[in-house]
């Protein structure tokens, strides 16, 4: 079970690519060949693509892989090092809380008015959820980093 949750972020995001490549191909095709597409198949892409960018940040929290300027903590090791990465964090941790919070205020905020989407017509908090579950995501990916940090000998982490 712990083995597929490891994999559970690249799973969908490997399945969500290859949907959202098929719907933009039907566009295309349905828009050249047959001179008529439907228009659902334009934002139910746009939507999947939004949740690729939210879980893909927390993917890239668990790689390590978001920009970062290291060149300054390249400088220092053990105790001192562990320090700052955890203050990096810390400030990292505190936008990721805020956007999961705030981000499910939105949600609710859609749900409770009843805001729908202009062509698929499904409810708006429906999209409006993968900002709660990214922000989430990569706090909990955050957490684990700060462990890995300090259970490492000189505060560097490799993935």
């Amino acid at each position: 079970m712990k083995k597929n949750l490891e994999y559970l972020e690249e799973f969908i995001l490997v399945l969500t690519l290859a949907l959202m490549v098929a719907l933009i191909f039907a566009q295309v095709v349905g828009r050249y060949v047959f001179s008529s597409a439907p228009s659902w198949t334009e934002e139910m892409a746009r939507y999947i693509h939004i949740f690729q960018v939210w879980i893909g940040a927390s993917y890239a929290v668990k790689k390590r892989q978001h920009i970062r300027i290291e060149a300054f903590i390249e400088l220092f090791k053990g105790t001192f090092r562990k320090i700052l990465e955890s203050l990096s964090l810390l400030v990292w941790f505190g936008l990721a809380v805020f956007l999961a919070i705030f981000g499910t205020q939105l949600v609710l905020a859609s749900f409770q008015n009843g805001q729908i989407t202009p062509a698929m017509q499904i409810p708006m908090w429906l999209p409006f959820l993968a900002i709660p579950l990214g922000g989430a995501g990569m706090a909990m990916r955050l957490v684990q980093q700060f462990v890995l940090i300090w259970r490492s000998e000189n505060g560097k982490v490799e993935v």
